[in-house]
């Protein structure tokens, strides 16, 4: 947070109330067409209670993608410790990933849509940690690159290639229907292997017999 701001500490039950709603508002209206009346309606606090807390609809929004960030990079960090292996790496990443979101989907389909919205010092910060995130998934395929397991792609558009994959589940992802994240994350992780394993690793790499048939059975599922 802003070294400049202070404000009264606030009980966590208190601000993750205000969080979740003001991420359901924002998610329903967007961002622009949400208002502090909207979520104060909604997370039944008053005007003046919100108010006392959180100084404006900026700073709900970058406490949301704050939180949202901090939370997961910290789950995968700890999920990396005395892992050796880049592509057992890899497939943490995806399933600390998918893990999350779809147990978080509003914040995700909000962090997805208002990317853009935060402004000044709050935008810096979230971007900070943001470049944590991606630095920690650069590092890893250069890892698999740099051990001969990946093909020497540009790292960068793969690393892209796969947050894009995986920050838009929210768009046609079904509970009642489709995998839940372990096996989506299974899914994930091996179709984009099979896209950047080098010839001659494919067969220790690309260990389960599912991957194909379940991430058809997933795309049949987000066309229907």
């Amino acid at each position: 947070m802003p070294k400049s701001r202070h404000r009264p500490r606030v009980s966590l039950s208190k601000q993750q109330l205000i969080l979740r709603n003001a991420a359901q508002v924002f998610c329903e209206k967007g961002y622009e067409g949400a208002s502090i009346r909207d979520i104060s309606r909604s997370s039944g606090i008053s005007l003046a209670g919100i108010y006392y807390y959180i100084k404006s609809k900026q700073e709900l929004l970058y406490l949301i993608q704050l939180y949202t960030f901090k939370t997961i990079v910290t789950r995968l960090e700890k999920r990396l410790k005395g892992v050796s292996d880049p592509v057992e790496k890899l497939r943490a990443l995806v399933q600390n990933h998918l893990d999350y979101f779809l147990r978080h989907p509003v914040e995700m389909k909000v962090l997805t849509h208002e990317d853009e919205a935060l402004e000044g010092e709050y935008r810096k910060e979230v971007l900070e940690v943001k470049r944590r995130y991606y630095s920690i998934a650069l590092g890893i395929f250069e890892e698999m690159r740099k051990s001969g397991i990946a093909r020497r792609l540009n790292s960068r558009v793969a690393v892209l290639s796969l947050f894009g994959m995986m920050n838009w589940v929210h768009t046609w992802h079904r509970p009642e229907t489709d995998p839940q994240a372990h096996s989506l994350a299974e899914t994930m992780a091996g179709m984009f292997l099979q896209g950047v394993i080098a010839e001659g690793h494919e067969s220790r790499e690309l260990k389960s017999p599912r991957i194909a048939r379940t991430g058809i059975a997933v795309a049949e599922r987000a066309a229907g």
